[in-house]
């Protein structure tokens, strides 16, 4: 693929991805925040974070998958400009994300008895059990706001949800402070302090995201469509069910890989633990900065491919896989040179930031590996094609990455670096059979698109 072609791309699309980056960095962040705040109260409190991030993140990125997707049916109709399917969407996608948050979040009522049966060390357990709650309990506004925001970046407006990102991360980074150490007249909570700024902060997310919808003058068309009937249709749930599920079921597949590595590492001990959460943490925030450009591929391929501009999908998917390239490859670069430097801003503990500083080398050699497998699932998306990437991240992240990672990490001896080492194996797969993918189903859509074009001229 030629860059002439991919030039015209480049500008639009780094012109969406800017703000969905940030504002998926806003989830991240919360986690980042956290594991900060708590790690500066000890490495046990650290590894109950660790511990409790890896068991609610399989659900919520389940939920959030789900919603992701209403955004490439809304960019191909908005492609379209089909008022009416417009609204249908928007209806029943919310209804679809506050049902799923109200189950997603009940579950955290049921899985700190199960803690036990992890093998973990019990003071970490112990901890976990309570901030899981809570937590999950930030999932049902989360899932609000998730609705209301794909929505809305399924129409190119993703200025909105980076803005209120940022806010609500500045609460809950306030928050955080606060009521972990009883500081300006908060209480005392200790680590659960971070866990309900994280509730107070999700839940004001989805009130503003909610209320931009509601009200924004730009958006009276797609309100008016949705008020003809603003109870969910089956229909309509079955399609956004059928593809917003395979969605959340690969992503289970890729975060359940990484949560599972997380209890591997933690049959190691505490401070193996503590530093796969700084490690994993610090990957975190490169891969949703990538998400976004991946959200932002999704956006363009899905509205060319709806206007009938196959060629222009796929080009746009391109230009997202280069941009991609070069920043996960600034980052990877980022990584190496501070890998000594950044662990000592989540803990003091000697043996936690040699161990950290290892898992960020190899987090440096994963950069470009996840963040082109990252933008293939999201430019397949705007193809609407979602149920072949989930089979591929099953059999490279659960047949190849975590059996990889145990015997590197057990048997061979190698630790929580054997572990880490099976899961950038795991990511280099995915991210080759994606490619290929997409290559695949681009130009065969290319294709069929200039042969109707050269039918319809004869």
């Amino acid at each position: 693929m030629l860059l002439p072609t991919l030039r015209p791309h480049l500008r639009p699309t780094l012109t969406l991805a800017y703000p969905v980056m940030l504002s998926q960095l806003g989830h991240v962040l919360v986690n980042v925040c956290d594991s900060m705040v708590v790690g500066q109260t000890g490495k046990v409190e650290l590894a109950a974070v660790s511990l409790s991030v890896s068991v609610c993140t399989v659900v919520m990125v389940f939920g959030m998958g789900l919603a992701m997707g209403i955004t490439p049916l809304v960019a191909a109709a908005d492609g379209r400009r089909d008022v009416a399917t417009l609204g249908r969407l928007l209806v029943n996608g919310v209804w679809l994300c506050t049902v799923a948050g109200v189950l997603l979040g009940g579950l955290g009522l049921l899985l700190p008895p199960f803690l036990p049966y992890l093998h973990q060390e019990p003071d970490v357990a112990a901890l976990a059990a309570p901030w899981i709650r809570v937590i999950f309990l930030s999932l049902l506004p989360l899932m609000v706001f998730q609705g209301f925001k794909q929505f809305a970046e399924g129409l190119g407006l993703t200025r909105q949800a980076m803005l209120l990102s940022v806010q609500a991360n500045l609460l809950n980074a306030f928050l955080c402070y606060a009521m972990v150490f009883g500081k300006f007249g908060f209480p005392n909570l200790g680590m659960m302090g971070a866990a309900w700024a994280t509730l107070i902060a999700r839940t004001l997310m989805a009130i503003l995201m909610a209320a931009y919808v509601l009200l924004a003058a730009r958006l009276h068309p797609y309100r008016e469509a949705a008020a003809l009937n603003l109870l969910p249709d089956a229909s309509s749930l079955r399609r956004l069910i059928g593809f917003g599920s395979p969605i959340g079921v690969q992503m289970m597949f890729e975060m359940g890989a990484f949560s599972f590595s997380a209890i591997m590492i933690g049959w190691l001990g505490a401070t193996e633990l503590a530093a796969h959460q700084i490690a994993i943490n610090v990957a975190s925030v490169t891969y949703m900065a990538a998400s976004g450009i991946a959200a932002a591929a999704t956006i363009r391929v899905g509205n060319l491919r709806g206007a009938g501009n196959a060629t222009g999908a796929r080009h746009a998917g391109y230009a997202a896989y280069l941009i991609t390239f070069l920043f996960m490859s600034a980052m990877g670069l980022l990584l190496i040179v501070g890998r000594h430097y950044i662990p000592q801003y989540y803990n003091h503990d000697p043996a936690v930031i040699a161990q950290a500083s290892a898992l960020l080398l190899i987090a440096a050699a994963f950069q470009i590996s996840d963040g082109v497998q990252v933008v293939g699932l999201g430019a397949l998306r705007g193809l609407e094609d979602v149920k072949v990437p989930s089979v591929v991240a099953l059999l490279a992240y659960w047949a190849a990455a975590l059996p990889l990672g145990y015997v590197l990490g057990f048997p061979l001896g190698l630790g929580a670096t054997g572990v880490w080492l099976g899961l950038l194996t795991g990511l280099t797969l995915v991210a080759g059979l994606l490619l290929l993918r997409f290559r695949h189903r681009s130009r065969t859509l290319a294709t069929a698109h200039l042969n109707e074009v050269v039918a319809s001229v004869r």
